[in-house]
């Protein structure tokens, strides 16, 4: 099963309770923080382009790649009718396969999509960032911890609105690298009529430690790394943890 095919129509509805307006605040704390005034902003992995447009409003220029058609045509709809002074550009790739016309001054990858990159993948990922963010310029993501990853291992969660329901399962590979998410959808189409579509979707865990060797081996750094949606250190038992670095 692949990721964000029956999801796709439905995720807006299941993450209302996502604080976008508080991710693009910490991204413009994290700018003044390291002195940079971006212009044009790579939003990496960027779904249906929620944070993509909250970034549009507030004067950015932006680019929003994802590598799910079924989640972009979504993007595009709402970037139809949103009052923006410039439509982000959305093109469909992959993050190992990110190929862009000219660099970006900035580059933002939200809600643990990183977590989505096998550990081989990573330094093919920010390799190609590497090439697209211009020097000086920055690349700010956050993950998923492992501690919350493994913590998730057996769980077995339910999301409904009127018109969809989601139960999703959590489980550990059996080398315990990995989560594996399989969820359920049904959605409502009219009277008692309901579909059921299903995907599986994988995020690997990767420690602190890890990303930071990688960023700096691809040309990244002055490596900040913070807490959920603070320019504090993390926490111990932090759950969600940001971090920056600049293209050098």
């Amino acid at each position: 099963m692949s990721a964000y095919l029956s999801l796709a129509p439905w995720y807006d509805d299941l993450t209302r309770d996502v604080p976008y307006g508080a991710f693009a605040d910490f991204y413009e704390a994290i700018f003044q923080k390291y002195g940079v005034t971006p212009s044009l902003i790579l939003d990496l992995a960027c779904g249906t382009g929620t944070l993509t447009l909250e970034l549009a409003r507030r004067g950015y220029e932006l680019i929003g790649v994802d590598g799910s058609e079924d989640m972009l045509a979504v993007a595009q709809e709402k970037a139809l009718e949103a009052s923006v002074d410039v439509k982000p550009l959305f093109l469909c790739q992959t993050m190992e396969a990110l190929d862009l016309y000219g660099t970006v001054s900035a580059a933002v990858c939200s809600l643990d999509g990183v977590n989505y990159l096998p550990p081989d993948s990573l330094g093919t990922v920010f390799e190609r960032l590497r090439l697209f963010v211009e020097p000086g310029g920055l690349f700010i993501f956050d993950v998923n911890t492992p501690e919350r990853l493994a913590a998730l291992d057996g769980q077995l969660f339910c999301d409904e609105t009127e018109e969809v329901f989601c139960v999703w399962r959590a489980e550990m590979t059996p080398d315990r690298a990995a989560l594996r998410y399989g969820l359920d959808i049904f959605a409502h189409l009219e009277a008692d009529a309901w579909e059921r579509g299903g995907e599986e979707h994988i995020e690997y865990l990767h420690a602190v430690e890890t990303l930071k060797r990688e960023l700096a081996a691809h040309g990244f750094g002055d490596i900040g790394v913070f807490g959920e949606l603070t320019l504090d250190a993390p926490k111990k038992g932090e759950q969600r943890i940001f971090l920056a670095a600049r293209r050098v």
